[in-house]
């Protein structure tokens, strides 16, 4: 029998965390982190032992299965699986999770209750994405939502309470649509309920109920998103949030909703999704232009790298509406890119507010004489932010960029119209995150702060943690295909399920719809739908 990995690496952070009452500490918390930080890699290990075992990137279907049936009179079991689309998203969470570990390590207060969300946390979020179950998916959604109100309502910041409270009623308010959605396809049909995402896939849901469905699911992954106007727990999140705290919630939480949407709204509800799939790429450049403005005007620097991440996670939902499979596989692998950059520049602001002891950027300045390797890495990090070449942002947007225009799913007018406005956030992006670096380590030091703080620059663990980052950062940049190559054989698929759904729903008779090309080894997944216009 094969040794279950993702089991194992759900089960195991959590059942650690209940042990940790138990570990000898003087209150300092010391020996604690230590525990939590070898339970966090030994996680990271049983993700990588998957994925080097048991894990075939050129097979697109599911891998990695265990399956124990729990209650069966419900149709609930444990059911675990691997495919693209979840694999790659299993490795960023337990890998930024090991980080904001060891990001954690200034916590004296209530460290062991910290250490013990954060290890819930690891191994709820991994389930969010391994699990197979639409009703245990929904549990896992709920179980994380726990953890983060906790980890904000009590070392949060001046406006914690509120920001906890907001985060809470929107998420959990949001998820009754996951259950809604759950219970009527379960159900849909008759006989008996079984919520597994296979089962859910082969039922043939008629139009209307998809659409249906659709609109549920779209409307409670919109808000983890986050889409524009179900954004705005995020910024209040971010900006009362501990710097591991901010670590998982860019690097993962934000990721949860596009492989949700992944998942459900284009893989089991297509029909539904070539419907919608106009209104994403719209919504998309909202995102887009929205929040980057917003962050520019932005004088708090948590809110301004919050608004930044709602933007760059436009490009994620005009990937995923783009029905090309070259701009599907940008916007998963801009979810990757996004996780290792936002948890990247999220670190930094929380090691920039230890020593500053402020979060407004008109009280800073000149700050970059004293710490100099603190302004190498925040450069270094904002240059991944801004789509430099040769970093994992520009492979991503750029083939999101690409794929949409080719997409001949729709027309050439809106394509262009499309086009131009996401460039407008891609321009605005570099003006804003290097107004931002001038605003803090350049010109005259602000008097007061130099007077009221002693600045000290980056420590060994601090340069450790973003070099852990930048690593994948500046490979994938530079080999996209270390990768791409892990999740391209599930996005041509789930394309070929939006080319037939496409073919159903919008092809005249007579006229064939095209399934993509295979793609070429060297890259990722490329050919447009044929079909006629959607716009």
């Amino acid at each position: 029998m094969p040794f279950p990995w993702l089991s194992a690496a759900i089960l195991f952070p959590i059942a650690a965390s209940l042990l940790i009452p138990f570990v000898p500490d003087a209150g300092d918390g010391r020996r604690v982190r230590w525990y939590a930080l070898g339970v966090a890699l030994i996680t990271f290990l049983f993700t990588v032992g998957g994925y080097l075992n048991g894990y075939d990137p050129a097979d697109p279907g599911l891998q990695l299965v265990e399956r124990v049936s729990w209650l069966p009179d419900l149709g609930l079991a444990w059911s675990v699986g691997a495919d693209g689309l979840s694999m790659p998203l299993i490795l960023l969470t337990s890998f930024i999770t090991a980080l904001a570990c060891l990001a954690a390590w200034p916590v004296t207060f209530k460290p062991r209750l910290f250490y013990f969300l954060l290890l819930a946390m690891d191994g709820g979020q991994i389930a969010v994405f391994a699990v197979q179950d639409m009703l245990l998916f929904f549990l896992a959604w709920e179980l994380e939502l726990i953890p983060v109100y906790l980890l904000l309502a009590i070392w949060g910041g001046k406006k914690r309470q509120y920001a906890a409270t907001k985060f809470i009623l929107y998420t959990a308010g949001s998820s009754l649509f996951i259950l809604l959605a759950a219970l009527a396809m379960g159900f849909f049909g008759g006989g008996a309920p079984s919520f597994e995402y296979t089962a859910l896939a082969a039922k043939g849901f008629p139009v209307g109920f998809q659409v249906l469905c659709y609109a549920a699911l779209l409307i409670a992954f919109g808000v983890k998103l986050p889409i524009v106007p179900l954004h705005t727990w995020l910024p209040d999140a971010h900006g009362e949030a501990t710097a591991p705290v901010h670590m998982l919630l860019a690097g993962i939480l934000l990721k949860m909703g596009g492989y949700a949407l992944l998942r459900f709204n284009v893989q089991i509800l297509p029909e539904a999704h070539v419907q919608f799939a106009p209104l994403l790429v719209v919504l998309g450049v909202v995102n887009i232009i929205y929040a980057a403005l917003t962050s520019f005007a932005q004088r708090n620097l948590k809110r301004k790298i919050a608004y930044s991440s709602i933007s760059h996670m436009g490009f994620v939902l005009i990937g995923i509406g783009s029905l090309s499979a070259l701009a599907t596989s940008g916007a998963m692998l801009q979810m990757i890119s996004h996780g290792l950059i936002g948890a990247s520049l999220f670190f930094l602001v929380g090691a920039t507010y230890d020593r500053t002891h402020t979060l407004q950027l008109d009280e800073m300045g000149g700050v970059g004489q004293k710490m100099r390797k603190m302004f190498a890495l925040w450069t270094i990090c904002s240059l991944a932010s801004l789509a430099l070449p040769g970093m994992s942002g520009f492979v991503s947007e750029l083939m999101v960029f690409v794929g949409f225009a080719t997409s001949e799913a729709y027309s050439l007018s809106f394509r262009i119209v499309i086009a131009v406005l996401a460039a407008v956030g891609v321009i605005l992006t570099p003006i804003y995150l290097l107004s931002m670096l001038r605003e803090i380590f350049f010109g005259k030091e602000n008097a007061e702060l130099a007077s009221h703080t002693h600045l000290v620059d980056a420590e060994p663990r601090e340069i450790y943690v973003i070099s852990c980052l930048l690593v994948p950062i500046i490979g994938i940049g530079l080999y996209p295909r270390i990768m791409t190559d892990s999740y391209r054989a599930s996005i041509e698929a789930l394309v070929d399920r939006e080319a037939g759904a496409l073919g159903r729903i919008a092809s005249p008779p007579g006229r064939a719809v095209m399934r993509p090309a295979a793609v070429p080894a060297g890259m990722p997944a490329t050919a447009p739908l044929q079909a006629p216009s959607l716009a």
